[in-house]
C-alpha cells in the first residue's frame, strides 16, 4: 500500500469521525432537509499527419508534424559511416577518443563535459547528497550512461548523429564560477575541414541557478532539424528505492493540451507531438528538464517540436529525445534545467514548470494548487528568517495551523452547543407531531430560524481547512527542503520515522483528542467509545510508514488542539438539559 492510498484512507477515516461525532450532537434531524488515466498518447494535433508508434528497430526515425523534417526513412549515422548517404560530409572529419573532459563547477553544481559529441557526462547536485551506494553528490545521469545534450541534424530523408564528432571548447580549462561572478559561457564547434558545415552549441552558466541557457546554429545545411538526447530519467539517490520508483517519469507540457506525463516503469516507444512548452524527466526529488526558448524571424515565440520515446541501452530505462527546428539562419535555443524540484526555481522557469511533479491526485490539484505556494512560502520564511531546523518549522507551523483554523472550529463548536440546547426542543417536535409530517416540517423550520438549529452546521465549517490539509501532505510528502534534513533521533524528515515513535505518539494524541470528547458525553456512546480505541490504532498504522515530517506536524496539531477540545467539553456541560429561549440566535 504506498503512501497516497494510506494518506486517502486516513481521510476517509478522519472525515467519517468529524461527520459522524457532529451527528451525534445532537441526533440528524429526521424530516430531510434541502441540501444545499492519462491514455498512452496524445490526441494529434489538428492537421498533423496521423503517425504510428515507432518501431523500437527505426534507428532514428523522423518525427513528423514539425516543419523541416519530410516523410520517408531515416538514415541513422551508423548506416552513413558503412558506406550510406551523409548529407553534409560531417563524418568525414572523424572522431577522437581520449579527450580531456571539461569541467564547470559552482557551489551548486558540478558539471562535466565530453569534447566528443559535445555531451554532458554527468551532473552533480553539489548540495544534496545522494543516499544510495558510496554516497558523495547526488549525480543526476544514471549509471552507464552515455551522457546527454548529444544532437542529431535531421535534413530531408537523412539522420546525421554528431556525437561522435569530436569538438572544440571555449575556454578549453572549463569554468569555475565564484559566488557572486556573473553569468559564464562555454562554446562547442564542429568546423569540417573541407566543406562549410559547422555546428555550433553555447551553454550560459549562472553560479546561483540551475537553469543553463542553449544557443546554436548550423551552416552549411538548408534549415535542418535538430535532435537533442535528454538522455536515460535520472539516477536513484533515495532509501526507498520502491517508492522513487513510482516518482520516475518522463513528463511533457504541450501547448493545447497541457501537462501529461508517462511512468518510465510501464512507458512503451511513442512519439510525443509538438508544440511543447517544455520536456523533462523526474524523480522524486530532482529534475532534468528542456524548455523551449527564443522567437521566430516573425517574432512568434518558438517551441518545441515533439518528443521521441524509445528503449534505452539501459535495463529498464527509457530515452527520450526532443526536436525542433532551426531558423532560416541555422540558429537555435533552448533552456535546460539541471536540479532539485524546488517549488520557487521551477515556478521562476515559467510555463507551469513546476507541475512537472504536481501535488495532490489529478481531481483534487485545482483546489489544492493555490495552497502549496503559500505553504512552501511559509515554511521557507520560517526557516530562513528564524534561522532554525526545518523540525522546528513544522513544530511551530503546526501551532500557527491550529491557531489560524480556530474561528472555522470555533464557529462549528458553538454550533454544535446551539444543537445540543435545543435538543429537548426538537425531541418534543417530533414527538408532537409525529403524524403531522407537514406541521412538522413547519415548526422544524421556525426551530431552525429561531434558534439557529441546523444538523450539519457543526460540520461544514470544520471541512473547510480539508484543502489545506491535503496540500500539507503532499508537499511534505516531496518537499526537497526536508530531505537529508534530520531533527532529534530523526536521521531524514523526508523518510519515515526509523524508530516508529512519532507514528506512536500521533496514535496517542488522537486517543486523547477523542477521549476528551467521549467523556463530555451526557450518556453512555457505544459507537463513539468504540471509534476511541479503533482510529487511533487504524491511524497509526496508515502514517507508520509516511516521512517523519508529516508525522511531526500532524502530531503537534493534534497537541495544539487538545486544550480546544477541552474548552468544548467544558462548554458541552454547561448546555447540557438547558433550552435556551425562543429568539434571534447569537450569530457568533
Amino acid at each position: 500500500m504506498n503512501s497516497e492510498v494510506r494518506f486517502l484512507l486516513a481521510i476517509m477515516l478522519m472525515l467519517g469521525v468529524l461527520v459522524g461525532t457532529n451527528f451525534l450532537f445532537p441526533p440528524v434531524e429526521p424530516v430531510p432537509l434541502e441540501q444545499v488515466d492519462t491514455t498512452d498518447a496524445r490526441e494529434p494535433v489538428a492537421g498533423a499527419p496521423d503517425v504510428a508508434a515507432p518501431s523500437t528497430e527505426a534507428p532514428a526515425p523522423v518525427i513528423p508534424g514539425i516543419p523541416g523534417a519530410s516523410d520517408g526513412p531515416a538514415v541513422d549515422a551508423g548506416q552513413e559511416a558503412a558506406g550510406g548517404v551523409d548529407p553534409t560530409g560531417a563524418l568525414a572529419g572523424g572522431s577522437s577518443a581520449g579527450q580531456r573532459p571539461v569541467v564547470v563547477e559552482s557551489s551548486l553544481y558540478r558539471f562535466t563535459f565530453s569534447p566528443q559529441g559535445a555531451r554532458l557526462l554527468s551532473a552533480e547536485m553539489l548540495q544534496y547528497e545522494s543516499f544510495r551506494g558510496a554516497g558523495g553528490p547526488v549525480d543526476l545521469l544514471p549509471p552507464g550512461s552515455t551522457g546527454i545534450l548529444g544532437h542529431k541534424l535531421v535534413v530531408g530523408r537523412d539522420t546525421v548523429d554528431l556525437s561522435g564528432l569530436t569538438f572544440s571548447v571555449e575556454p578549453a580549462e572549463g569554468l569555475v564560477l565564484a559566488e557572486g561572478s556573473g553569468e559564464q559561457s562555454l562554446r562547442f564547434t564542429y568546423q569540417h575541414p573541407t566543406n562549410p558545415f559547422r555546428f555550433e552549441v553555447e551553454y550560459t552558466f549562472d553560479p546561483e541557478l540551475y537553469a543553463v541557457g542553449a544557443t546554436g546554429s548550423v551552416d552549411g545545411v538548408d534549415r535542418p532539424l535538430i535532435v537533442t538526447r535528454l538522455g536515460d530519467g535520472i539516477s536513484y539517490a533515495e532509501v526507498d528505492s520502491a517508492q522513487e520508483t513510482r516518482s520516475m517519469a518522463y513528463v511533457a507540457n504541450h501547448l493545447q493540451d497541457g501537462i501529461d506525463s508517462w511512468a518510465l516503469d510501464r512507458s512503451s516507444p511513442r512519439i510525443v507531438e509538438g508544440p511543447l512548452a517544455w520536456a523533462a524527466f523526474r524523480s522524486k526529488f530532482f529534475v532534468v528538464g528542456m524548455l523551449a526558448e527564443g522567437v521566430d524571424g516573425a517574432g512568434t515565440p518558438r517551441y518545441l517540436g515533439g518528443m521521441l520515446v524509445g528503449p534505452s541501452e539501459l535495463a529498464e530505462r527509457t530515452e527520450v529525445q526532443v526536436a525542433q527546428s532551426a531558423g532560416s539562419d541555422g540558429a537555435f535555443a533552448y533552456r535546460l534545467f539541471l536540479g532539485p524540484q524546488e517549488h520557487a526555481r521551477l515556478t521562476s522557469l515559467g510555463e507551469g514548470m513546476q507541475e512537472v511533479n504536481p501535488y495532490g491526485w489529478r481531481f483534487v490539484r485545482p483546489i489544492v494548487r493555490p495552497f502549496v505556494a503559500i505553504i512552501i512560502g511559509a515554511l521557507t520564511f520560517l526557516h530562513d528568517n528564524l534561522n532554525i531546523g526545518y523540525g522546528w518549522v513544522l513544530i511551530i507551523f503546526g501551532v500557527l495551523m491550529r491557531v489560524v483554523l480556530w474561528p472555522l472550529n470555533h464557529k462549528a463548536m458553538k454550533a454544535q452547543l446551539r444543537n445540543m440546547a435545543v435538543q429537548p426542543l426538537v425531541q418534543d417536535i417530533q414527538k408532537r407531531y409525529k403524524d403531522n409530517p407537514e406541521k412538522l416540517q413547519k415548526e422544524m423550520v421556525k426551530l431552525y430560524k429561531e434558534h439557529g438549529f441546523n444538523p450539519v452546521a457543526g460540520c461544514l465549517p470544520m471541512l473547510l481547512p480539508w484543502p489545506v490539509l491535503i496540500a500539507l501532505f503532499f508537499v511534505f510528502q516531496n518537499a526537497i527542503e526536508f530531505r537529508g534534513e534530520p531533527f532529534l533521533w530523526l536521521p531524514d524528515l523526508s523518510a519515515a520515522d526509523p524508530l516508529y515513535i512519532l507514528p506512536a505518539f500521533l496514535a496517542l494524541s488522537m486517543f486523547l483528542m477523542q477521549y476528551v470528547s467521549y467523556k463530555s458525553l451526557d450518556q453512555e456512546n457505544p459507537q463513539m467509545k468504540m471509534m476511541m480505541y479503533i482510529m487511533p490504532v487504524m491511524m497509526g498504522f496508515i502514517f507508520f510508514n509516511l516521512p517523519s515530517g508529516l508525522n511531526l506536524y500532524y502530531s503537534t496539531a493534534n497537541v495544539a488542539t487538545i486544550p480546544q477540545q477541552i474548552w468544548i467539553a467544558q462548554e458541552r456541560k454547561k448546555v447540557k438539559k438547558h433550552v435556551p429561549p425562543a429568539g434571534p440566535t447569537d450569530p457568533t
